[in-house]
């Protein structure tokens, strides 16, 4: 009988068409679930897209029925009974990885193709703009396994419903239906499940085609906003519209007001 090996699953896939790189959870059968070897390959492949100049916009996704569910607990449950210290992970993994999200110097979408929970919601709260298929739901899952937030999800949370609606949803977590995601702002566009790729390939086009060190300026100042005083924000904003109109996108813009066409931005 002859053997036959089986080839590797990579876990995270990254693929670049045009401008866009899509970033993909590839662990179907887990629901896409974190254990090491993902979260060291989703790191991995962020701060890829980030460094690559010709790379202009990002989309996150998942394969199979879930976005991402968080933490594989089975791993962590094989941690926890060895004596080795299971959530130096959040140290180790979760942190920067939500921060090469956050800090991710072009537009950002999750495309949600099913249920994002637990850290799996954190990073698609942490992405600039959502579009969730029909089939996607949201749950804060950290209380039920008796945890506390991580991936930036008590930052991100607020920002997005409010203090009070964070508290009740990390509190009381349940699962929370695509349309009432909406209606609360954590979805940015519901899409036919058959349809998400190809919308999510749509809009990441539409950014990939745009002033690249204007979005990148746009992200950086509602981050400062954020934290800091409208007179510091003000500051702020002053040098980030200094550093905008020095570029080759704003002169392409002006020029091209001024004859009455459209512009042709190429993200510098």
């Amino acid at each position: 009988m002859t053997s036959v090996e089986s080839t590797p699953v990579e876990p995270v896939l990254y693929t670049v068409s045009g401008a866009v790189a899509t970033i993909t959870f590839n662990r179907p059968d887990a629901m896409n679930a974190l254990d090491v070897a993902t979260k060291e390959a989703l790191l991995a492949a962020l701060r890829r897209a980030a460094a690559d100049e010709s790379v202009r916009a990002v989309v996150l996704t998942g394969t199979g029925r879930a976005f991402c569910v968080g933490q594989d607990l089975r791993e962590h449950a094989q941690k926890l009974m060895s004596g080795e210290p299971p959530l130096t992970t959040v140290r180790d993994h979760y942190n920067p990885i939500t921060l090469a999200i956050v800090e991710m110097p072009k537009p950002s979408i999750a495309a949600l193709n099913g249920v994002a929970a637990g850290a799996g919601a954190a990073f698609a709260f942490a992405c600039d703009l959502r579009l969730a298929a029909e089939t996607a739901a949201f749950n804060l899952a950290f209380a039920g396994v008796a945890l506390s937030a991580d991936s930036g999800a008590s930052w991100t949370l607020p920002r997005l419903v409010g203090r009070a609606k964070a508290l009740e949803m990390l509190l009381m977590p349940e699962t929370i239906p695509v349309q009432q995601a909406a209606d609360l702002g954590l979805v940015t566009e519901i899409v036919p499940g058959d349809k998400l790729a190809e919308r999510a390939a749509e809009l990441a086009a539409r950014l990939a085609a745009g002033p690249t060190v204007s979005y990148t300026a746009l992200k950086a100042s509602v981050g400062f906003g954020e934290s800091h005083t409208l007179a510091d924000t003000l500051v702020f904003e002053e040098e980030m519209q200094a550093k905008c109109g020095r570029t080759d996108d704003h002169r392409e813009a002006v020029d091209a007001f001024l004859a009455k066409r459209k512009p042709d931005f190429k993200g510098r």
